[in-house]
């Protein structure tokens, strides 16, 4: 896991590459999307979440989460009261488009190579994370998800595993969700003043609760002199009577990092919105 700098040609052209494999695929892959629908909340919660907006981050400007708060506005239009019915994918950039300053997107904050710099539609992995996190608290099925390579910030009032969001770079890194049920599903994102907040609805009452817990977490000296981080994430599956009727593995992460480990927490706040 030893950090690779790339040339900026060489980033361009393989930007240019895979953009154009996945716009191929969105054209003969044979999915069933899911697309936007002007309808009314299905009549029942499964599971909700909210994250905070804005985050006093060590040596980011509070100007670039300010405008990742507009970028998160434009994408919500785009995938609020979204409904996946049976045998549909949820595609976050299918729904979402290009993030282009044409369409408003402004200049957020984009982690680069362990960093981070501003760029057009930067924030919106925070609208990512939370419909992973959400997802994997639903029986819906996710069918591509990146992790992000680096562990950029100290975790400092985390409240969910290390590891357990969804990194996101138009077009070709994805967050797919399937439905495998018969039972359409319903993602609703909103906003306040404070928070972003999503919720997933369902057409009929859920029969199970889930459980995210982590396993195996460790940081390692690596040989080469820097850190990396490691752990499994891992989901508890109840029914109604609150028993146990399941625990599977959903994914393993491996992060550098880029600050000391063990740092104080008051060092800088969590970057779990990013």
């Amino acid at each position: 896991m030893r950090p690779i700098m790339r040339s900026k040609l060489r980033v361009k052209i393989g930007t240019i590459y895979y953009r154009n494999k996945r716009y191929l695929e969105w054209l003969l892959g044979g999915y069933r999307f899911a697309k936007p629908e002007l309808s009314v909340s299905l009549p029942h919660p499964v599971f909700k979440h909210q994250t905070p907006l804005l985050r006093r981050l060590k040596d980011v400007e509070m100007w670039l989460q300010y405008n990742k708060i507009q970028n998160l506005r434009l994408a919500i239009d785009r995938i609020n009261q979204v409904v996946i019915h049976p045998g549909e994918t949820f595609s976050y950039w299918k729904l979402i488009g290009n993030p282009t300053r044409r369409k408003g997107y402004v200049e957020g904050m984009v982690l680069y190579y362990g960093g981070f710099k501003p760029g057009v539609g930067g924030g919106l992995c925070q609208l990512s994370n939370l419909i992973y996190w959400t997802a994997l608290h639903t029986p819906l099925q996710v069918t591509e998800r990146h992790r992000h390579s680096y562990d950029v910030f100290p975790d400092a009032n985390r409240t969910q595993p290390f590891g357990s969001g969804a990194t996101c770079a138009y077009n070709y890194l994805d967050l797919r969700i399937y439905n495998p049920t018969d039972v359409p599903y319903q993602f609703m994102a909103s906003m306040d003043a404070d928070s972003l907040m999503g919720e997933w609805r369902a057409e009929k009452a859920p029969l199970y609760r889930y459980e995210i817990y982590e396993k195996d977490h460790r940081m390692t000296s690596e040989p080469w002199g820097g850190y990396t981080r490691h752990n499994a994430i891992y989901r508890r599956k109840y029914n109604l009577d609150g028993e146990m009727v399941g625990d599977e593995w959903i994914t393993e992460n491996h992060a550098l990092m880029m600050y000391q480990p063990f740092l104080k927490a008051s060092a800088s706040l969590d970057g779990d919105d990013v």
